[in-house]
């Protein structure tokens, strides 16, 4: 057997080798990648139509809005809008600026119809009395001319309590704010008053520690006044007006409190309101905004002015200022 020659093998390779599985598996995985990546491009652009979606429909909840308010609809607001982060930020924002608006533009249809009713009972009766003179049914009398002249004296007044309204609403622009003590305010305001105090019979008394705040004397020293000539107005004779000044905490404080008729409970919330008047002011003179104007300063000066009030037994008025420190050095 060796060495013999017994037949012949012959071994034949075909195409299908492993090249040829290489290149099939490589085909296999360029259209796994090829559908993945076309289901993923799908599926972000889905995602995306969604998120655009969600976006652009508050903001076109806003645009309707705001076009509905610029065309003189001030009721519109976008509402409960559900939308991420900053936009939902945004349209809390905007209704919350509509009512603001809303709100300032009642003030300002109250302002006018307060006005006009102020002003329509003055200028009736110097228009009837006037007519009266003319026409020879009334005689020129000192009584009637003094009549006369006291309403022209109510107008004057009036407009001068307007100009000191309009003025107080832009205070926040012009205080010129320095290092003041209320107590000193407190102090002048009582001294300028002293002598309608005294024919009016009513006790001043004074409780004045100091309290420094950064403010504008000027118009603090109005604001003092309003309330000091609000408790005399309301005080009979033989009562008493107390004016205090302290520190409280953070806070600087001033209270003028009074033994007068005090105010219903039903009409304390209304007291700072412009030109509005209770039952107990039905009596007195004034144009109803003293209280108003005192007010609008105390916000101007950052703080704020409230009252308190027993029906029979007196009223205090609080005005409460943020306070500086009693230390010296530059004013911030």
């Amino acid at each position: 057997m060796r060495g013999q020659h017994l037949g012949t093998a012959l071994v034949r390779f075909s195409g299908s080798g492993l090249g040829a599985a290489d290149n099939v598996l490589r085909t296999a995985l360029l259209r796994a990648i090829a559908g993945a990546a076309g289901l993923a491009a799908l599926l972000a652009l889905a995602a995306g139509l969604a998120v655009a979606r969600r976006m652009t429909r508050p903001i076109a909840r806003l645009i309707d809005a705001t076009r509905s308010m610029a065309g003189g609809d001030r009721t519109s607001r976008a509402g409960d809008v559900r939308a991420p982060g900053e936009l939902g930020d945004l349209a809390a924002a905007f209704d919350q600026m509509a009512d603001t608006l809303d709100r300032e533009d009642q003030i300002r249809r109250d302002l006018v119809a307060g006005v006009a009713h102020e002003l329509r009972t003055p200028i009736a009766v110097l228009q009837a009395g006037h007519e009266a003179l003319l026409d020879g049914v009334a005689e020129p009398t000192p009584g009637e001319l003094s009549s006369l002249r006291d309403e022209v004296l109510r107008l004057a007044r009036m407009v001068d309590d307007l100009q000191t309204l309009a003025a107080a609403d832009a205070a926040s622009l012009h205080l010129q704010r320095r290092r003041t003590d209320l107590a000193d305010v407190a102090a002048n305001a009582a001294d300028s008053l002293a002598r309608r105090f005294d024919a009016a019979d009513v006790a001043l008394h004074r409780q004045l520690v100091g309290a420094p705040v950064l403010g504008d004397p000027r118009w603090l020293h109005q604001l003092t006044t309003n309330l000091l000539s609000n408790a005399l107005k309301f005080t009979p004779a033989g009562g008493r007006v107390t004016i205090a000044a302290r520190r409280d905490g953070p806070n600087a404080v001033l209270e003028v409190t009074d033994t007068g008729i005090g105010i219903p409970a039903g009409e304390l919330p209304h007291i700072f309101d412009r030109f509005w008047r209770g039952q107990g002011a039905a009596q007195t003179s004034g144009s109803g905004i003293g209280l108003a104007i005192a007010a609008e300063l105390a916000r101007a000066h950052g703080g704020a002015l409230t009252a308190s009030s027993q029906p029979g037994h007196g009223t205090r008025l609080t005005l409460t200022l943020p306070s500086l420190t009693l230390e010296p050095g530059p004013v911030p």
